[in-house]
């Protein structure tokens, strides 16, 4: 059963110098090589954002943080599900297209037919995605197989039996016969496609799944529903909900979802959150998105990733994202190019 996830893979090639368990604990630091945005000249416009709701809190904060250094610069926020980000990013609707998955193949042939080159994904923070039972619920852990019998009709990940009670999970008392309730995402979610292909096996849902438009909505169901179990971003937590440690297969080690195996790829249902654009190769981007982009990948917009409860990415992950549009992480942000 053991299987890799790609999005754990490619957190673990790309964090190579992960920081130190010991050292994250409930906070986790900026890496002090980002640099500290700084304001440059001729920045004016809109911004348009069209896409997760996962990372709609997110952009909201990188929004006002842009708009603290610019007041002159109007940005709108649209967060309706990751699959609206690929068509307003090729009809020109959107300035950015924030994605909790990465485009699938059709979206980016679709952009390609249009513009004549790819969009590009700067993977902009780390999130977890959680399995969430109410804070009083007393299941340990759970391992992947378990979770698709739990939300899958189709069983992919090999389970011997389909689970719907809380008892055939091994817990009795007054848990033993009570049904397990289903929560989720909506089709439109980069969320939802993620767990159907990550924790699902790419099977299909049960059709008892109580879907919610937003990733909260998920959450707050959670915490109103004793019996119930769901799935969001880890920047969802609250304190009446609990995150369920997960492992891979049954003779795997139950993982935890805390930062330190998320930088280390072990969590498996790790991933970036991508906000992907419109870059021509070899041209520029204009003003208003290059200073947008390096205020993501500064400091300043990390920290707005801390505050709204993900993980910030490397000065490598950083640089990386920048040279992707044609901008030099090795220029202080602001400069120019």
């Amino acid at each position: 059963m053991n299987r890799p996830f790609p999005a754990a893979l490619v957190l673990a090639a790309l964090v190579a110098a992960p920081l130190a368990p010991a050292a994250l604990g409930q906070t986790v630091p900026i890496d002090p090589k980002l640099p500290d945005y700084k304001p440059t000249q001729g920045v004016s416009g809109s911004i348009k954002s069209v896409g997760s709701d996962t990372m709609n809190n997110l952009m909201a904060l990188w929004a006002e943080g842009f708009k603290r250094v610019y007041p002159n610069v109007t940005l709108e926020i649209e967060g309706k599900g990751s699959s609206t980000a690929p068509p307003a990013l090729t009809e020109g609707t959107a300035t950015f297209g924030p994605m909790s998955r990465a485009m699938k193949e059709k979206e980016i042939d679709d952009f390609e037919k249009k513009h004549g080159y790819k969009p590009i994904a700067l993977s902009s923070s780390i999130d977890m995605l959680a399995v969430y039972v109410h804070k009083d619920n007393p299941i340990e852990s759970l391992t992947l197989p378990q979770v698709d019998a739990i939300f899958s009709k189709t069983r992919k990940g090999g389970f011997e039996k389909d689970i719907r009670t809380w008892g055939e999970l091994g817990l009795g008392g007054e848990w033993a016969d009570k049904p397990i309730s289903l929560y989720g995402r909506n089709s439109a979610s980069g969320t939802y496609g993620y767990f159907k292909e990550h924790a699902l096996f790419k099977g299909d849902y049960k059709d008892a799944v109580k879907e919610q438009s937003g990733s909260s909505a998920v959450v707050q169901g959670v915490a109103m529903d004793k019996y119930a179990i769901g799935y969001s971003g880890i920047g969802y937590k609250t304190a009446d909900v609990r995150a369920v440690p997960l492992a891979l297969e049954a003779s795997s080690a139950p993982i935890a979802a805390e930062a330190e195996n998320a930088y280390s790829g072990e969590y498996p249902l790790a991933r970036f959150l991508y906000v992907y654009v419109n870059h021509r190769p070899n041209s520029e981007l204009d003003p208003l998105r290059r200073e947008f982009v390096r205020y993501v990948f500064s400091r300043q917009g990390q920290s707005d990733v801390l505050k709204d409860g993900y993980y910030p990415v490397t000065a490598r992950i950083a640089g990386e994202a920048l040279r992707s549009v044609g901008l030099s992480p090795a220029v202080e942000a602001g400069a120019g190019r």
